[in-house]
């Protein structure tokens, strides 16, 4: 039995913290918020975040960040990505060199553009960062929807204790030392889904959203790859596997926020219609930052930023997504002489 603390009460924290418990782990939830905790404990469940997904009764609720971390094997950073940086500042002086913290949220910062785990290696340096993604919908895996995951570690030994910890028969982790490649992955699809959720909005039909997954992962592998990260990782569950997920489903909020955007709302207006962070709306503006700072063209984050934050008209930009210059689809590819 480990001992775990979730810092987060979203609804992928209150997921995973389901799991975990169910594992036979020893499990705190931990939020900022002293309303979310009693709400939680009235209730045994998230009422708000995961409604009619019990709580099991051993697991425990807090407040008080200095308790919920104290003698832990593991912390499950589950907070949303603008408040990654934060709590993990929060840390300093209460936990342990090489504490194992578990990063859930998926982003890229943009003032630094630097991974989630960067970020959280920068205020905690000594702490022994794994990453946790693919296509993994809170929702479902409430409800032990059978459910695959991949957990990056600098680490094999990390990797294989946190595949161990998390594994289910419903829930099946594989491991990988491509940290940066799963984070890009994690953070890139959202901005898609937002194109594909627009795409939705407008009235558009399952060919339209095959061409963006399609040129999507094209895009989100040729950045990636230029960063650093392997070719393999995407083509995987926190590549192409997050990517259909997050397009296809109504649980993704960035597809919902996307509909709505594309029926004519702003992005502000999507926000509180969804009343969830909407991840893509943040990781867009990084994107475009990398895509410049490596050279590497991305015409649908372009505009995608373009629909978000310059106030272009959704179907204008998906004419001119259909009226680029004339491209080969593979450049790597050889012609018959």
């Amino acid at each position: 039995m480990e001992r775990i603390s979730v810092l987060g009460a979203g609804s992928w924290g209150t997921a995973l913290a389901r799991l975990l418990c169910n594992n036979g782990h020893d499990v705190t939830m931990w939020s900022a918020l002293p309303d979310e905790i009693r709400a939680l404990k009235a209730h045994g469940e998230n009422c708000e975040k995961l409604p009619g997904v019990k709580l099991p009764a051993s697991m425990r609720f807090t407040d008080d960040l200095k308790e919920a971390v104290s003698d832990r094997d593991i912390l499950l950073l589950a907070v949303p990505s603008g408040f990654v940086r934060s709590t993990a500042a929060k840390l300093v002086g209460l936990i342990p060199d090489g504490q194992i913290i578990v990063n859930v949220a998926k982003g890229i910062e943009e003032s630094t553009l630097k991974t989630l785990s960067e970020v959280i290696e920068d205020e905690l340096p000594t702490a022994n960062v794994v990453v946790l993604s693919g296509p993994s919908h809170a929702e479902e895996v409430g409800r032990d929807i059978p459910t695959s995951i991949v957990a990056g570690a600098h680490r094999k030994t990390t990797a294989d204790y946190i595949q161990n910890t998390f594994m289910s028969e419903s829930f099946r982790v594989y491991t990988s030392p491509d940290l940066l490649g799963i984070e890009l992955g994690a953070a890139l699809k959202n901005v898609v889904a937002l194109a594909a959720g627009i795409a939705d909005g407008l009235g558009y039909g399952d060919n339209t959203k095959a061409a963006l997954i399609t040129r999507g992962m094209a895009e989100i592998t040729k950045l990636g790859v230029e960063m650093g990260g392997r070719a393999e990782t995407f083509a995987g569950l926190s590549g192409i596997g997050d990517l259909i997920v997050t397009c296809g489903s109504m649980h993704s909020r960035n597809r919902r926020a996307g509909i709505l955007i594309g029926q004519g709302h702003t992005y502000e207006e999507a926000m509180a219609e969804v009343k969830q962070v909407v991840e893509g709306v943040y990781s867009a503006k990084a994107a475009l930052k990398l895509a410049h700072k490596y050279h590497v063209e991305l015409p649908i984050c372009e505009q995608v930023n373009a629909v978000l934050f310059e106030g272009k008209d959704a179907g204008e930009a998906v004419r001119e997504l259909m009226l680029r210059d004339k491209k080969i689809e593979n450049n790597d590819m050889l012609w018959r002489t």
